[in-house]
């Protein structure tokens, strides 16, 4: 990986990321792939009209389906899906512990219950890596011992002593099969944890920024709960004891207004379900604020979803057209939907590209609150 740091707007950083794959310019916005497809989309659509240049699979979901060894003989994942950019996979260490019932914590890693058939699997740090091996994604996430927030001081100090021996041992084993000629073009980034106790995030964030083989980092345990006020502390406090030299990502953040914050912040990488899964149940993201297309004012309405968007749903539909087809149920929804507000996110992290580039960042700040008001 090359990382540049290319210029700042006080906190805020515009960078360029090179991975064998793709060129990223940051800040950017990832959209999620998490079993390899953006939902709804074809790698047409993420490529040739929404111009992604990365995008997020994740190793939970992968490696119980379709396995990642199958993924593997499939030639990884870029040959799989043909998504000819860059991937990141998620370690599957919060897939593990949301979406099974039966996840135990141990001290060598992550017992859980496959959500679809009640299989009983284990992820360590090793065994996570080898996974992202197979699936041959250009920046693999490191297993992180996540905890549900609130939790109790002694737990969230066991998740940051456990997320630190793991990504020891993580670090170590890539290491070691790079030597092998394994992963030798995948990249890996460290999860910070500790809650939004400042006093333990710089304590992750210590331990973790010290370990100087690692090519980014990432903030992790955030976006799940907590009021919006409490994340912007916590990622304004952690950041300064992040490198500046390497990636910063916020892992699972947000809204658009969670992104300009972070931004401002000094964060480069975002990723979210919201926009897609926001698309599929009517809720659209404008330079104005949401919209829910299903209401009864729009049946009529000739203009496009947002006047401003150059997306291609913007561009030839109008709101009464997208009014009409989710309310019809009309499968063509989702697609156009989901094309509007992936673009959206993207075309804003390229707004605040520029404007970091010309280092008015708070002008471009203030202007986005101002039409949403």
């Amino acid at each position: 990986m090359e990382f540049t740091l290319d210029a700042t707007s006080n906190n805020a950083r515009a960078c360029t990321i090179k991975t064998a794959h793709s060129t990223i310019k940051t800040p950017v916005f990832m959209p999620v792939g998490t079993v390899g497809s953006v939902k709804s989309l074809d790698m047409e659509d993420v490529v040739d009209i929404l111009g992604a240049e990365i995008i997020l699979a994740n190793t939970y979901h992968m490696y119980l389906r379709p396995g990642d060894k199958t993924v593997a003989k499939m030639g990884k994942l870029h040959k799989f899906t043909t998504f000819p950019k860059s991937f990141l996979t998620d370690s599957g260490g919060f897939q593990a512990f949301s979406l099974s019932s039966m996840t135990k914590h141990k001290e060598n890693g992550i017992e859980f219950r496959s959500h679809i058939d009640g299989s009983k699997h284990l992820f360590t740090p090793s065994k996570v890596i080898d996974i992202q091996n197979n699936l041959g994604s250009d920046i693999m996430m490191i297993l992180d011992d996540l905890v549900a927030l609130p939790a109790t001081q002694e737990r969230i100090a066991l998740s940051i002593d456990r997320t630190t021996k793991w990504a020891q041992e993580s670090i170590g084993y890539h290491k070691e099969n790079q030597a092998k000629g394994i992963g030798t073009e995948q990249n890996i980034f460290a999860i910070i944890q500790g809650g939004t106790d400042k006093a333990f995030r710089t304590k992750s964030a210590t331990e973790l920024c010290a370990l100087t083989d690692y090519d980014g980092f990432a903030i992790g345990g955030l976006s799940v709960g907590e009021a919006n006020q409490d994340m912007y502390d916590t990622v304004e406090h952690t950041v300064q004891y992040m490198p500046k030299d390497k990636p910063r990502y916020l892992m699972g953040v947000g809204t658009p207004e969670d992104l300009i914050e972070n931004v401002e912040r000094g964060i480069d990488m975002f990723d979210c379900v919201m926009p897609t899964r926001n698309a599929r149940n009517g809720t659209l993201f404008t330079s104005f604020g949401k919209i829910n297309i299903k209401g009864a004012k729009f049946k009529e309405d000739e203009l496009p979803i947002d006047p401003e968007c150059t997306c291609l749903t913007c561009k030839r539909y109008t709101r009464s057209y997208m009014n009409h087809l989710i309310r019809a149920k009309e499968l063509s929804y989702f697609r156009l939907a989901t094309i509007h507000n992936l673009h959206y996110y993207l075309n804003l992290m390229r707004e605040v590209r520029e404007a970091i580039l010309e280092d008015r960042f708070a002008e471009f700040k203030t202007e986005f609150y101002k039409k949403r008001s």
